[in-house]
């Protein structure tokens, strides 16, 4: 089986070869990319393909549930690279409904060093118990805390330091938070961009008393993604 791997390799290398013989010479030249994706390890959301970019093009850093911990040195480095050695100019943290790891946190049941690494999506689904206790379809409650968890990646990394040691020097970058279909294989923008200390302050705002505690004003529901498997 792992031979197979072998042979699909060889005959990619000899297919773009011979539809562009300078390919592989181009391409190992310095990357360029403008864009740093963060994204799911799901084998289900292949970065460059959701978005049409070519190897080369899209700087990629993926973990279970696309998160931005300050603490995870892997990240760090990733997040430095791209902004001090190849200069991106956008961030883009991408979700997908219906992600694996968010389930792992709804069902209450243990799932080893998951747990750990997912204990900042526990904490966002106690934040927002109130909304989730308002959403009776399980699958809707997970995409519920799908797009929750895009938008606090962007706020995370709005304070990263070396986002805001990026702005101060003036390098434009700008965070982006999308969410990813794999039903209909369609990224939508959760309308979080921010592009300076400014907008990530705003960002970083504390909820409205009524959305922090109590009865929520309406029941918050993803951005209609279908029943996302």
């Amino acid at each position: 089986m792992i031979e197979d791997l072998l042979r699909n390799n060889l005959a990619w290398a000899a297919t773009r070869t011979r539809l562009d013989p300078e390919y592989f010479r181009r391409l190992s030249k310095q990357q360029t990319p403008q864009y740093l994706w963060i994204g799911c390890s799901d084998s289900r959301v292949p970065a460059n393909e959701v978005v049409g970019l070519q190897p080369g093009e899209l700087f990629v850093h993926r973990n279970v549930a696309n998160l931005a911990p300050a603490q995870d040195m892997n990240l760090l480095a990733v997040l430095q690279f791209a902004l001090e050695s190849l200069k991106v100019r956008h961030i883009i943290v991408c979700g997908h409904y219906g992600c694996g790891g968010v389930r792992a946190v709804l069902d209450g049941q243990r799932h080893g060093i998951l747990d750990h690494w997912m204990q900042r999506v526990q904490r966002l689904c106690e934040d927002h118990q109130s909304d989730l206790g308002a959403i009776h379809d399980p699958e809707t409650r997970v995409n519920f805390i799908c797009e929750k968890n895009v938008l606090a990646q962007v706020r995370a990394l709005s304070r990263n330091p070396f986002v805001t040691d990026a702005w101060r020097r003036g390098q434009p970058v700008s965070i982006h938070g999308w969410i990813y279909s794999i039903r209909d294989g369609l990224v939508r923008d959760l309308e979080t961009t921010v592009s300076d200390a400014d907008e990530a302050g705003r960002l970083s705002a504390p909820l409205p008393l009524a959305r922090r505690g109590g009865s929520p004003r309406t029941a918050v529901k993803p951005r209609s993604p279908g029943r996302a498997t």
